[in-house]
């Protein structure tokens, strides 16, 4: 009867150990992405939009997580540049209206397109990056860091021309938002990014 009494209190011993360690296992990444978002300008967003991914950074790796920050960013703004083109083909919106004539939304397609292109060449930059520290990763991450920081300039370019349309339609509105939401996305993911600067 003792004997049975402690082999039951073992069992549950271990199965308090296992349980505890898989906990340990679990909050692991996500200490790592709370901790290396206080770097970024939005630090709760990244923290939000990153917490997904931690199967992907199991390791506690800088590079897979501003990938992930980087492929976050790049999905967010196709997703915006769609909507941009949605509203400015669609002939009973007053936004395709103003697109025909020029102007803001206008504007807002071609530099959003632009984005997008410059962020998706970006994440396949990533993937080649090579050992840390060598020439090709310096040289990758250079490429990198220049496509996204111009990725990010040409989302402010197209926030700057929605300022100046004083327009209140709802669409205008709608894309103000996606972009500001956007453009904090790649401000995150490009913090990140530059940590990942040996020179830094």
């Amino acid at each position: 009867m003792e004997r049975s009494k402690v082999l039951a209190l073992a069992a549950a011993a271990t199965a308090i150990t296992i349980a505890l360690s898989f906990s340990t296992a679990a909050a692991a990444p996500i200490e790592f992405i709370r901790s290396s978002c206080k770097v970024t300008r939005y630090p709760d967003l990244c923290e939000k939009c990153l917490v997904n991914y931690t199967p992907a950074i199991q390791r506690r790796s800088p590079r897979q997580l501003a990938h992930a920050a980087l492929k976050v960013s790049t999905d967010r703004a196709f997703a915006a540049s769609a909507f941009v083109h949605r509203m400015s083909a669609d002939p009973k919106s007053s936004t395709a209206r103003r697109t025909r004539d020029g102007g803001a939304v206008s504007d807002c397609v071609e530099t959003i397109d632009d984005s997008v292109d410059r962020l998706q060449r970006s994440v396949k930059e990533m993937e080649h990056m090579g050992r840390y520290g060598s020439i090709s990763f310096g040289w990758h991450l250079s490429n990198v860091q220049t496509w996204v920081s111009a990725a990010l300039t040409d989302q402010s370019t197209c926030l700057d021309s929605l300022s100046q349309d004083k327009s209140a339609a709802a669409s205008r509105v709608e894309i103000h938002r996606r972009i500001v939401h956007v453009t904090r996305l790649t401000s995150n993911a490009l913090a990140l990014i530059n940590r990942l600067d040996p020179n830094n």
